[in-house]
């Protein structure tokens, strides 16, 4: 997070257009990876991500700070983004077009997912789930976003998040067990 986040957003508020490059400087890489991730190919993820900015510039004077960080919003901005168009060109996501650079996967205080499963088999399996269950999936495992923040992101409680994570985990775990006859780690 950036130090002056709240006074960057504070001045482009005001229209600075200098104090929201920063701010797009600065979030610019983890919105375009989570949108990656969500519709697999280069081009399209660039154009949503300039989509995403650019209605954040536009709607920056309604943004109210809500004790999380700017990405919280601009996550959300994303995630609807990328819903409005799987609703306009009915693509399946390619998630395993990914490039493997772009993820990194850290074990969890529960050791959910084991690090030495390949990601090629997490991607495809991961492919397979709801796109809620991706989205949770993504903001926690990829983006690091604490519970707090994906549940604003998603417009729901941080209980529900937990348990929308447990659920996705679970089927996660089935999928990749009934696709690759391998055992996960216990969730």
């Amino acid at each position: 997070m950036l130090e002056a986040e709240k006074q960057h957003i504070d001045n482009a508020q005001g229209g600075d257009k200098e104090a929201f490059s920063l701010l797009y400087d600065h979030y610019l890489p983890k919105i375009y990876r989570y949108i990656l991730f969500k519709v697999s190919k280069m081009e399209e993820a660039e154009d949503l991500t300039h989509e995403v900015f650019l209605s954040a510039w536009q709607n920056i004077g309604g943004y109210k700070h809500k004790g999380f960080p700017f990405s919280s919003w601009l996550y959300q901005i994303a995630r609807n983004a990328v819903i409005d168009s799987y609703r306009t060109s009915k693509k399946n996501v390619q998630i395993e077009m990914v490039s493997e650079n772009l993820l990194k996967i850290n074990p969890t205080e529960s050791d959910t997912i084991d690090n030495d499963m390949e990601l090629a088999r997490i991607r495809g399996a991961i492919k397979l789930l709801k796109s809620e269950y991706q989205d949770v999936l993504i903001m926690r495992f990829i983006e690091e976003l604490p519970h707090e923040e994906i549940a604003t992101v998603l417009g729901k409680s941080q209980g529900a998040v937990r348990i929308i994570q447990h659920r996705a985990l679970k089927e996660l775990k089935s999928i990749y067990y009934g696709q690759f006859g391998e055992k996960f780690n216990e969730v």
